[in-house]
């Protein structure tokens, strides 16, 4: 029998836009011919999906799903291609079986994710199913999985899903895991803490801020008590703890989370599509084409 090499499986991927354990299983039907295997896709309708396959989905919702105790929690981002399919039921519904599958078998990853067993298939084939249902592109782009022993999960999801928000601590009730989810919404942190912040990152930063007060006219005597006091408001700007909290200005996250005998220890900040590239459509030269063609 032929060996079925995860390259192999790729490249039937790859032509079919079908999954990766329903490629590995048409492979394995057909002793590794690529022909056979893509008819084998065909015939059981597997590879409906692939005219679908290079379309753009930027689209979709960040949902979550929280145990019952509260020790576990997660967030996920699927995508879909268009507002109007993220707002229906049957993508709600997608969205939040996936998030608690999540929560129930603490996948390592996507890859894992996809290949495990959900209601008797792949979770990969749960969404190949939902793309022919439904008619759009949809993939299951990340998620966030946090435990917390000692304290609690908690989540926050803001307008809809465009924004989720998950964040572990130890200590602490919902109310504060709910302010501090929102906290980290709004005000959209780097970094958890000031000891996170790379080096390299620093380093540029305080370049910046010399070349500005030198810009300014500054005297190079002050230059550097000048950058250490921005340095403290940019720090205010990337780290959580040193955030003004929204709620009251007054007093910052780490005197907050003290006043509360809590700690975070972790948070994930998702914005629904951020970082894909959005097909631009021009319209006009769409009509264009059209009259001269």
């Amino acid at each position: 029998m032929a060996q079925i090499t995860a390259a192999l499986v790729k490249e039937l991927r790859e032509r079919t836009g079908a999954g990766m354990m329903d490629c590995k299983k048409a492979l394995t039907a057909v002793e590794g011919d690529m022909d056979k295997a893509i008819d084998f896709l065909r015939e059981k309708g597997l590879a409906a999906a692939a005219k679908k396959a290079g379309r753009i989905a930027a689209e979709g919702v960040v949902g979550y799903a929280l145990s019952e105790d509260g020790k576990v929690g997660c967030i996920v981002e699927i995508n879909c291609e268009t507002d109007f399919v993220a707002k229906t039921d049957g993508f709600k519904e997608l969205v939040a079986k996936v998030a608690n599958h999540i929560i129930a078998t603490k996948p390592a990853d996507v890859e894992a994710l996809l290949a495990s067993d959900i209601e008797g298939q792949t979770v990969e084939a749960l969404v190949t199913a939902s793309v022919a249902k439904i008619g759009e592109k949809i993939s299951v782009r990340r998620f966030a999985l946090y435990e917390a022993p000692e304290g609690l999960v908690a989540a926050y999801i803001h307008g809809g899903g465009k924004i989720g928000v998950l964040v572990e601590m130890k200590g602490g009730n919902a109310e504060l895991g709910k302010d501090i989810a929102m906290q980290v919404a709004a005000a959209n942190p780097s970094y958890l803490e000031r000891s996170q912040v790379p080096a390299a990152e620093l380093e540029h930063e305080k370049e910046v801020l010399s070349e500005q007060a030198r810009n300014e006219g500054k005297p190079e005597k002050i230059i550097e008590k000048m950058v250490l006091g921005r340095i403290n408001k940019y720090y205010k700007e990337v780290c959580l703890v040193d955030q003004e909290f929204v709620k009251d200005p007054d007093q910052t996250i780490a005197k907050l989370l003290k006043a509360n005998g809590a700690e975070v220890l972790a948070f994930a900040r998702f914005q629904l599509g951020e970082g894909i590239e959005k097909k631009q459509e021009d319209f006009a030269a769409e009509v264009m084409s059209q009259i001269k063609g």
